[in-house]
């Protein structure tokens, strides 16, 4: 993160190798320049959202909204208010993703809209604990739920499933460098495969309903309450909800990989979400047909105790389901959550070589690579989910933040071009909502979110120490220097080229220069851009 650390913005020049075949995977202008490929179409781009969002939860626990929602009819209308609203928050984030085309979300947006610490801000408490922890989280589910069979009467072994998890992220890992439409191509499948999966609970939901067994939708038993209403249970309700359609917004960290994103940007959002929600309300009402509120609260496996009840001796097709759906997620996850470390270090807020990609196959290895191994490490701490109470809320609040930065945005810049351009009402309808439930997060749980923004708050030091201060010591960027050779040379990996006059990175980082180092090339390493 020091001046050494800086992105190079100007491309580094690959020749080509003799007889090289045009189609080996890289992406190469004319001049040989290495860049991301648009690899991610339409049906990419809605496997990339519907796979982040549907994760576990609707399989494992929509006990959470029920709950505190205190009635199905309540939980239901909160299943539909929170889809509506996260379609909101989609268009919010729509405008901006074609407004400021670059990868890496609501931290690029944050950057460029409030400035840099606020932008780092993000960006740390993403590296340090929020995509981890999620990934870490995800695929021990999965780990559980394919152990489950060898250990039905009892518990798998704790070391198995952390083992199992580490295979899965290290098997991911690899296709994710290996290739951009490898990795989009596991998305698309394991989405089709929890999408047909749900349209079976759904279906078998649809049977029961036709056979009389929908004591729990009538009206005057739907809204009878089994706690007494409260309005800080429903706010949590609502919370609850809004973290299972948490992922909406992944899509934004690879525009710069989506193919034609100014129409396919907002064609999936508009296809995705109403499809997510219609998904998980009809799932819900599946649930209530088979079971009563009570028999649902304490299931620890909504899905299975469902298949286990209607399916038979099919019943083991709701935990393989699980499986595959949370296989798909830690896919969905490492792809996309690795494209904002890329975009970080491109803007100079993390070390320069994670903004590299592979010289051939154009995947940002090192990227990739950095987020396996923090989320390995995540996997050893017994710390996880501790960690995920307290950050959650903190996701949560850039979510506000971001969408107040397209307010802001409209202010400040009124004449700059905007593909999209919602009415203001959206991001209104959408900040109302996000001031509503973090008033009464505060208000219920005020120690962790008070942990939470003092785990952020500690990126503040971090970033006037690693990035705003330039005359760093010599030594210290000659070690910096050296590193970032030596994690080039290690990844085979360069600089992708930068179109300039998109705006891709920021002033500041244009004027910076890094070492590079040519694979191949029998100049010497340190030589300069």
């Amino acid at each position: 993160m020091a001046e050494g650390a800086r992105l190079r913005t100007s491309a580094e020049k690959i020749p080509e190798e003799k007889g090289q075949d045009s189609g080996s995977g890289s992406s190469s202008g004319e001049d040989g320049g290495v860049a991301l490929k648009k690899e991610i179409g339409l049906v990419s781009a809605c496997g990339i959202i519907v796979g982040n969002i549907i994760g576990s939860g609707i399989f494992v626990s929509p006990k959470g909204v029920l709950e505190n929602a205190g009635s199905v009819g309540m939980a239901l209308i909160v299943w539909i208010v929170t889809g509506v609203i996260t379609a909101v928050g989609a268009l919010c984030y729509a405008e901006l993703g074609v407004t400021i085309p670059k990868s890496g979300g609501d931290y690029s947006y944050v950057k460029d809209i409030f400035g840099g610490l606020a932008g780092f801000l993000r960006l740390w408490i993403a590296v340090l604990v929020i995509y981890p922890t999620n990934q870490a989280v995800i695929a021990l589910t999965f780990s559980n739920y394919v152990l489950q069979p060898l250990f039905p009467t009892c518990f798998a072994p704790e070391s198995g499933l952390r083992l199992l998890a580490a295979v899965c992220l290290l098997l991911l890992t690899w296709v994710n460098c290996a290739s951009v439409r490898w990795a989009t191509r596991v998305q698309d499948i394991f989405t089709a495969g929890k999408l047909l999966a749900l349209g079976l609970i759904i279906i078998m939901g649809i049977v029961q309903i036709c056979k009389g067994e929908y004591f729990w939708l009538e009206p005057k038993n739907a809204f009878e309450n089994f706690q007494e209403p409260d309005i800080g249970l429903i706010a949590l309700a609502f919370l609850q909800g809004s973290f299972a359609y948490g992922g909406w917004n992944f899509l934004n960290y690879v525009t710069e990989e989506l193919v034609n994103p100014y129409k396919n940007l907002p064609r999936a959002i508009f296809i995705s979400i109403p499809l997510v929600t219609f998904v998980y309300v009809f799932a819900n009402i599946a649930y209530v047909t088979a079971m009563s509120p009570q028999e649902l609260l304490a299931s620890n496996a909504v899905a299975v105790t469902f298949g286990e009840k209607l399916l038979g001796v099919m019943a083991w097709i709701m935990p393989i389901s699980v499986a595959l759906s949370t296989f798909g997620g830690v896919n969905g996850s490492l792809f996309t959550s690795s494209r904002l470390f890329f975009a970080g270090a491109r803007e100079g807020h993390l070390p320069s070589v994670l903004a590299m990609i592979h010289i051939k196959r154009c995947t940002p290895i090192p990227a990739l690579l950095f987020t396996c191994i923090s989320t390995l490490l995540m996997l050893v701490t017994s710390d996880m989910y501790t960690l995920i109470n307290y950050v959650g809320f903190i996701n949560y609040l850039f979510y506000g933040v971001t969408v107040a930065g397209q307010i802001v945005l409209r202010w400040k810049k009124p004449d700059i071009p905007r593909p999209i351009k919602v009415n203001l009402i959206f991001p209104v309808i959408y900040l109302l909502f996000w001031a509503f439930l973090l008033v009464f997060s505060l208000w219920s749980e005020p120690v962790v979110c008070g942990i939470g923004l003092a785990i952020m708050l500690t990126g503040v030091p971090v970033y006037f120490l690693g990035v705003h201060w330039q005359n760093k010591p010599q030594c210290f960027n000659n070690f910096v220097d050296a590193m970032t050779r030596a994690g080039q040379k290690l990844c085979v990996v360069v600089y992708p080229q930068m179109d300039n006059k998109d705006e891709d990175v920021s002033e500041e980082t244009k004027e910076q220069r890094a070492p590079i180092y040519k694979p191949g090339s029998e100049e010497e390493s340190g030589a300069q851009a």
